[in-house]
This record gives C-alpha cells, sequence and structure tokens, in this order.
C-alpha cells in the first residue's frame, strides 16, 4: 500500500513523498492540464518567492520577464544580458521548476560562477516547490542542498561552472548563471566538454544568463548571437536583452541616486550593461567596443587557430612569445600578413602547457606552410633556446637578427654580418615603441585583429606605472607578438624589405656569403679540363 501523506518526506510536511497516490479534483485536472502547457500561467499562479520587504509572495511577473520565459520555453539555446536586481535567476529557477515538474527524466544543471551561488538558486526552487500544493508536486525521492530527484525521472544538480562539472553526465538543460564573471579558461574549458553532448540532443536546452564583465567568452557569444544570418561567426543563441528602465520604479530619479552611491562607470556596467575593459587600457575603451573577430576557419587541438590559409606569393611574419609551458603563461606566435595595407592577422597560436623544446617545432611547420615566413623570436626567459632549436637544430633560415648599434640602440637586421642575434630582446625602449606602434596601427585601423582572444587580451591590457602590462588575473602573450611585430614595422629592414629590388640584392648577398664559406682553399683552376680527384683525406687534386 502507499505510505499516508503523514509520513512526510524528511519530516518535511510541505513535500509530497514518493510513492504517495494523489487524488484530483476535476478542477485540479484542469488546473494541472492547463499549467503543464503554459508555464506562465503556473509561475503568476503557483510560484511564490521571497521579498525583502514582504517576505513570501507570490511571483508577479513583469512583462519583459513574460517575454524571457516564452522565448527560454519555445527555443533551445538562448542569452540574455541583464542589469542587476532584474530578477533575472529569479525568472528561470521559476521556468527550471517548471520544466522538471511538466518532463518526466529531465536532468537540469544549475551552474554559476561559484558553488555557494548555485546551492543559493537552487535553495529558491526548493523554497518555490515547498509551496506548492501537493496535487501540482511529484515524489521527492532525493533532497539536499546540491541536489534534487523527483519521482518522474528528472533531476536537478547544483555545482560550480567548471569543465569537470557536468563531465560524463547527460543534461537536457544547463542553466548558466552570471557567466561573464566565470574565468576565460574555466568557460572555455566547459564548453569544449560539455557542448557537444548537449548539443547532440533535439530538444536540450542551454540558457546563458549574466550581468556584463568586460569582454570575455559571454561577450563572444553574445556578438555571435546578434550578428546577421550569414555573417561570419553568427551563432544559434537567441538574444535578449533587458534595460534598466523596463524594470517598475526605475527612472531617471533612480539612476542619478544610484550613480550617486557608486560611480559612473559601475552603473554603466552593471544597469547599462555595457561591455567595458579594464580602466587605462592601451586601446581606447570606445575602440576596443567596436572592434570585431572571427571564427578561425580551422582550429587545432594544439592551440593554432587559421583565419586565412597561405597564398602563394604572399609575404608572412611570424612574431614569437615563449614561455615555461607550466600551464601559467603562454607559448604565443602571430602570424601576419603584410603583403599590403592593413596589415591583417591570418593565423595564431597558443599554449601552455607545451614543452619548450616542441614549440619551436610548431613554429617552424606554421612558417614553412606560411610561404617559409621571416620569423623573429622574442629571447628573453627561455626565448633563446627556441630560437636556437629553430636556427641550429631545425636548420630554419628565415630567422631575422638583431644587432646593438650605438645610439640607434637595438636594429633589426637580416642576419648577416658579425656579432648578430637571432631573435630580439623586449627592452623597455622596444616596448615602448612597439606599444605606441602597436596603438596607432589598431585605432587607425592598419591592422587587422580577427582572433577573440587577442581583442580579450587588448581588453585587459592595462597602464601600469610607466608602461603596459596584464591586468590582474589575464595574460598578455598575444598582445606582446602584436608588440614585437609593431616595433618591428618601424625598423628599416621592415620598411625596406618590401622593396623588390632589395629582396633580390638581399638574396644574391646571402647566397654569395654561403658559397664564400663552402669556397675550397688551397688550389687555382687555370682553365684546363683535367680531372679532378679527392684523395682518403679528402684533398682535392687536379
Amino acid at each position: 500500500m502507499p505510505r499516508s501523506e503523514t509520513n512526510h518526506y524528511l519530516g518535511n510536511p510541505l513535500l509530497k513523498a514518493a510513492g504517495v497516490e494523489q487524488q484530483f479534483t476535476q478542477e485540479e485536472i484542469k488546473e494541472y492540464i492547463k499549467c503543464s502547457q503554459d508555464p506562465i500561467h503556473f509561475i503568476k499562479n503557483y510560484i511564490q518567492i521571497v521579498s525583502l520587504d514582504k517576505g513570501l509572495v507570490p511571483f508577479e511577473l513583469w512583462d519583459f520577464q513574460e517575454e524571457v520565459v516564452e522565448t527560454v520555453h519555445n527555443n533551445r539555446f538562448v542569452i540574455c544580458k541583464f542589469p542587476r536586481q532584474t530578477g533575472k535567476s529569479t525568472t528561470m529557477i521559476a521556468y527550471i521548476l517548471h520544466y522538471v515538474l511538466f518532463n518526466d527524466n529531465m536532468n537540469v544543471a544549475i551552474l554559476a560562477n561559484k558553488l555557494a551561488t548555485a546551492r543559493e538558486l537552487l535553495s529558491r526552487l526548493q523554497l518555490a516547490y515547498e509551496n506548492l500544493p501537493k496535487w501540482l508536486q511529484q515524489g521527492v525521492i532525493s533532497w539536499n542542498k546540491g541536489s534534487i530527484e523527483l519521482e518522474n525521472g528528472s533531476r536537478i544538480i547544483a555545482s560550480a561552472t567548471s569543465s569537470s562539472a557536468v563531465r560524463g553526465g547527460s543534461f537536457n538543460m544547463i542553466f548558466l548563471d552570471e557567466f561573464a564573471y566565470v574565468p576565460h579558461e574555466v568557460a572555455d574549458e566547459f564548453f569544449s566538454s560539455v557542448y557537444p553532448t548537449i548539443s547532440s540532443g533535439k530538444d536540450t536546452k542551454i540558457l546563458i544568463v549574466s550581468t556584463p564583465r568586460g569582454m570575455n567568452l559571454f561577450y563572444k557569444y553574445w556578438v555571435g548571437a546578434n550578428k546577421k544570418e550569414g555573417e561570419p561567426g553568427k551563432n544559434t543563441y537567441v538574444p535578449i536583452e533587458v534595460h534598466w528602465s523596463q524594470v517598475p520604479g526605475r527612472d531617471e530619479k533612480w539612476k542619478k541616486e544610484t550613480i550617486a552611491n557608486s560611480s559612473e562607470e559601475q552603473f554603466r556596467t552593471e544597469f547599462e550593461c555595457e561591455f567595458l575593459g579594464s580602466v587605462n587600457t592601451l586601446i581606447s575603451p570606445a575602440k576596443l567596443k567596436c572592434m570585431t573577430f572571427e571564427s578561425p576557419i580551422q582550429k587545432k587541438e594544439e592551440g593554432l587557430k587559421v583565419y586565412k590559409k597561405p597564398e602563394k606569393d604572399r609575404q608572412y611574419f611570424i612574431t614569437v612569445d615563449t614561455s615555461r609551458g607550466l600551464g601559467q603563461d603562454y607559448h604565443a606566435f602571430v602570424v601576419f600578413d603584410t603583403t599590403e595595407s592593413p596589415y591583417e592577422v591570418v593565423a595564431t597560436f597558443r599554449n601552455n602547457e607545451m614543452p619548450p623544446m616542441v614549440y619551436p617545432n610548431v613554429i617552424y611547420q606554421t612558417a614553412k606552410e606560411y610561404n617559409e615566413a621571416q620569423v623573429l623570436c622574442e629571447l628573453n626567459d627561455i626565448g633563446g633556446q627556441v630560437a636556437d632549436i629553430l636556427r641550429n637544430d631545425l636548420e630554419y633560415e628565415n630567422m631575422l637578427s638583431t644587432s646593438m648599434k650605438g645610439r640607434s640602440g637595438q636594429v633589426l637586421g637580416e642576419g648577416f654580418g658579425q656579432q648578430v642575434t637571432y631573435g630580439m630582446k623586449m627592452t623597455q625602449p622596444v616596448k615602448k615603441i612597439g606599444c605606441s606602434t602597436l596603438k596607432s596601427f589598431i585605432e587607425t585601423d592598419k591592422l587587422i585583429i580577427n582572433d577573440y582572444n587577442i581583442l580579450e587580451e587588448l581588453i585587459n591590457f592595462v597602464s601600469v606605472r610607466t608602461s603596459y602590462e596584464a591586468d590582474a588575473g589575464h595574460n598578455d602573450d598575444l598582445v606582446m607578438c602584436l608588440v614585437i611585430f609593431s616595433w618591428m614595422t618601424t625598423q628599416k629592414y621592415f620598411q625596406e624589405y618590401f622593396d623588390v629590388d632589395l629582396r633580390k640584392q638581399l638574396y644574391e648577398n646571402e647566397m654569395k656569403s654561403i658559397e664564400e664559406d663552402i669556397m675550397p682553399f688551397g688550389f687555382i683552376q687555370d682553365g684546363s679540363d683535367g680531372e679532378i680527384e679527392i684523395d682518403s683525406d679528402g684533398n682535392m687534386w687536379f
């Protein structure tokens, strides 16, 4: 026999225990069917939330919240850009409750930037569940801080967003709360591991909701969602944007009071929902906001992203930055097409785990593919080892060199003559010139970036004392490749390299130098056609 309802699950009288039979009236049956078909009706009439002023109250949906529920209900992939305190999380929680109650065997993950936040969202759902009439509830099998399981086979878990949060699981819906506040590396790894699984279903859903926080992965998906069909980088997310003025009671007076109690910048980020980067960036915020990126046409596991394949008779340069491959800073290089202006980034590489001894092979293969590209390596730290392997072990000839020339300091050269170094040292004067030139290139549209990771690094490349570097918690390895390239373009050698006759002359000079190095000594050709013999000691005789 089924258990009596007086035998409450876990001692909670508000919950319906598993296995309990429910007797419905005719009105309850009609209402149950209506709720199952209309999530807005269900939320308006049966969901209760905690108000700061009034305690437990019915959830009275605002107009834009109804639009959100309807959009989420009718679409698989939805991304929402919301201001603070607009009930965004509560709206999603209310819909998730409807989803698991009226659909059997649904697995849902509530993920937030922090575990405590995810569990707090689950607790709101549990509170709403407890205040449902018993005839709307499913029997409860499991009920705790991290998950719940219902008698109809549906389950909800709460966890911090990470690459391992839902690995190995099969989920019908994933709700990502405050996704803009998840570190980029974590967010990127998460999507790499989870998206292929959830996208394979026909009805599975991903809901991304956040207030902006700089130009990160949330920004990338938001921009992609708002692109027109056929545009590069267009994705399948349905975008929803809410303005602070859509919340009842918020007007210009409220705006002035809020700014007075915080700051203009904070209001623009948290309520105007602007994708602002760090303050004091090398590139002006106005320019950063209108910069775009493309999706790579090829992406390899080791970290190479290709935006344009090599083309015959085009000129390419590669600048290289090196790390120790310990999971912190990145090995990075950028391939530039310098055939004409504006210059363009056509490929990038970034990897923070590859051993430094393996890294030169990736540079070598890429440089060979891009028409024997000219390569300039930064020599700081262990960069010298990478340059040595490229030059001596792999025998790559198109290595750019530098030399010191008095007041001119470090000067780019073609690698001829004595006392040259294959590569360049990142010194304060080099960085100053490189940063200044890079700023000019980007703000006057003389350099096409294409790559999202470069854009993200530029947003967090900020003024620190008398120089520029990555803001705390961010990286600048790709940007430093741009800085090296920008410095390189100011050098006489680079500017003259595009003179075809000069390039021919440089080539002839190099071949002449090679011939002089290998020319045998100790004999004179007298013009006769005598035979040549080489003895056992390697001596040549006529």
